[in-house]
């Protein structure tokens, strides 16, 4: 049933609202690199290396020689499945190309739509279909003839496929911008500046099929057992064709500290603006804010401790009081001779009350095996 309900919503999301919408390709917020996320994602002035494909393509020019990452996470409690794998490669010293795939899925979810068919039950009839989200990523980054600026470019290809009942695929662009000056970092990321679209092609009568479907099976709870109300909790439909995302924007800056001989810090701040109301910190009608802060506490470059909070947000309860939740993250990492391993502990759901979720993410850096 949880299943279903997650199908149900994914359709629900698909063919309601305005054809601009400002919540859409949601999955592609969610980020990547455990590292990051142990740091509450503020990471988009100090990002330098195949993961800021994601984060900050123009911190790809810090890389030296290839490199490659994977990370695999599980979101609603393992019903979910969302993974990654990016790899970069500089084409000289002053640029740099990176390709990245990403898949957030749900499988084996049971298709019981051909289930009875004139009265009789017949398991054979029974299915299982994925609800998948994928994108590939191809970014630029280059150095500027201003000193320490650099500037990178990420174009993405989004394909969304939910079984037989619905898919589209759509196209975006990304840019972002670094600077740094002695010990500070300073970052910006647009996303979406094309306004991202997804063409959305259905199979009506097999869509509408489960709508009637999942409306029969509320109508006790729906109605309160009074046959005589025929509302509905999801009406049958002509969807939408088209869907547009509308741009956002990350604004980072960065401090490094030099602890001592040995262990090094780097505290990071990030804005992440939408521009559309929403129960962000800081709404209104124009643009909505939610700080990130996180840091980084390193040993010799080799042990990393990390900590952050994001996801500030307004929280209206059922007494119609406000309350301020957040999401808090923490992380450790190990490098060694080019191989790196990360682990973050971090609310990858992004709303207060859902379970902690484990993130694993591994980078390798060939420089180190020349």
């Amino acid at each position: 049933m949880n299943k279903i309900t997650i199908i149900i919503l994914l359709i629900a999301q698909c063919t309601y609202g305005q054809t601009i919408r400002n919540f859409s390709n949601e999955f592609l917020s969610i980020g990547v690199d455990a590292a990051a996320f142990g740091m509450g994602k503020a990471v988009t002035a100090s990002s330098n290396d195949v993961n800021s494909i994601y984060w900050n393509p123009a911190g790809l020019v810090g890389l030296k020689d290839y490199q490659g990452s994977l990370m695999h996470a599980e979101y609603f409690q393992g019903i979910a499945n969302y993974d990654y794998i990016g790899f970069a490669k500089p084409i000289n010293d002053e640029s740099t190309i990176a390709v990245a795939v990403m898949r957030f899925g749900v499988d084996d979810i049971l298709n019981t739509t051909q289930l009875i068919q004139d009265g009789q039950i017949n398991y054979d009839r029974v299915s299982l279909f994925s609800a998948a989200d994928w994108a590939v990523n191809v970014a630029y980054a280059k150095k500027l003839i201003v000193k320490d600026l650099n500037v990178g470019v990420n174009a993405k290809i989004v394909r969304r496929n939910i079984g037989g009942f619905a898919s589209s695929i759509g196209f975006g662009l990304d840019a972002g911008l670094q600077f740094k000056r002695n010990n500070w970092q300073f970052g910006l990321m647009l996303r979406d500046i094309t306004t991202t679209f997804n063409a959305w092609s259905f199979d009506d009568d097999e869509l509408n099929n489960i709508i009637d479907i999942y409306n029969n099976l509320n109508e006790s709870i729906l109605n309160d057992g009074n046959p005589d109300n025929d509302d509905e909790i999801i009406p049958t439909v002509t969807p939408e064709k088209i869907e547009l995302t509308k741009p956002k924007a990350q604004l980072g800056i960065a401090r490094k500290f030099t602890i001592s001989r040995d262990f090094n810090l780097i505290t990071a701040l990030d804005l992440n603006m939408r521009f559309a109301q929403t129960n962000d910190v800081i709404s209104s009608s124009f643009v909505s804010v939610s700080p990130a802060f996180g840091f980084q506490l390193d040993y010799i470059g080799r042990v990393y401790l990390r900590g952050g909070i994001n996801n500030l947000q307004n929280q209206t309860d059922f007494d119609n009081s406000e309350s301020l939740t957040l999401e808090p993250n923490f992380g450790v990492g190990f490098n060694y001779k080019g191989i790196s391993i990360d682990y973050a502990l971090t609310n990858i759901g992004g709303a207060s009350g859902t379970l902690f979720s484990n993130v694993f993410s591994l980078k390798v850096d060939v420089s180190y095996f020349r």
